[in-house]
């Protein structure tokens, strides 16, 4: 069985992670929290995490926390030799590019959605934008309420695809006098209750309306998502990784 580590243990996702572990093992979680343990599995200090990687003999980690923590974490995989999977999103522009060079050094996986789902809907979207040129484009996400980052990195990768076939200006809500140009696209983030993630892309035009969306009913999708990664990524060459490459093979 893959021994994991999973960053940001304490968290949703962290729990999802070990819940969906039925092939894999989490052997040891990585938070800042006082907590030794979560369901049975200890919890280390992400500053320790290079000493619990060799202590626990871990295969490679999973990663869902905030992104300093994934850094500090990122760190400790290179410093001892092990894979990691990202799945932390809201990162800045230097935090991508210390991720980007700890690739060159360890296999690095990173997503910002773990769905197959999704993966589909992106390439549907790719080809739906390329086709209908003169659509109005609207890009809409939906969260639960203790979400910190707007858009959703999912969203983000969304517009990435989009803006490969189009050139649009995204525009992040609109209020008061604000008619629509022919070369944006409307960006909208909700959140509310406990929605596990929902996105949608409408194009409009032509006297017709095409919707392209997804929405998951449980974390559990993107935690065994992740975990195929994790268990896909051991063994690679050092590189980056998307998580196409593993809904592809």
């Amino acid at each position: 069985m893959t021994r994991v580590a999973v960053n940001g243990v304490t968290g949703q996702m962290g729990g999802a992670v070990i819940e969906a572990a039925i092939d894999s093992e989490v052997v040891v979680g990585f938070a800042t929290s006082d907590t030794d343990a979560v369901d049975g599995v200890p919890v280390v200090h992400p500053a320790e995490a290079a000493a619990a990687l060799r202590e626990y003999d871990v295969d490679v980690v999973v990663d869902f926390a905030v992104p300093e923590g994934a850094l500090t974490v990122a760190e400790a995989c290179v410093e001892v030799g092990v894979p990691m999977v990202v799945g932390t999103t809201g990162f800045d522009e230097d935090g991508m590019g210390r991720l980007k060079d700890a690739s060159e050094e360890v296999p690095l996986l990173k997503a910002t959605n773990f769905s197959q789902g999704i993966q589909v809907l992106q390439r549907l979207i790719s080809e739906a934008v390329e086709t209908l040129k003169d659509y109005d484009l609207e890009l809409m996400e939906t969260h639960h309420n203790r979400k910190v980052d707007a858009p959703s990195g999912t969203a983000s990768s969304i517009l990435d695809v989009i803006q490969e076939e189009r050139d649009v200006e995204p525009v992040y809500g609109r209020e008061g006098h604000a008619p629509r140009e022919d070369d944006e696209i409307g960006v909208f983030a909700r959140r509310a209750g406990d929605i596990r993630g929902e996105h949608e892309l409408v194009l409009a035009g032509n006297d017709e309306v095409l919707s392209l969306s997804h929405r998951a009913e449980d974390r559990g999708v993107f935690a065994a998502g992740a975990l195929d990664a994790a268990a896909w990524l051991v063994g690679r060459d050092a590189g980056w990784y998307e998580f196409g490459d593993v809904v592809d093979a």
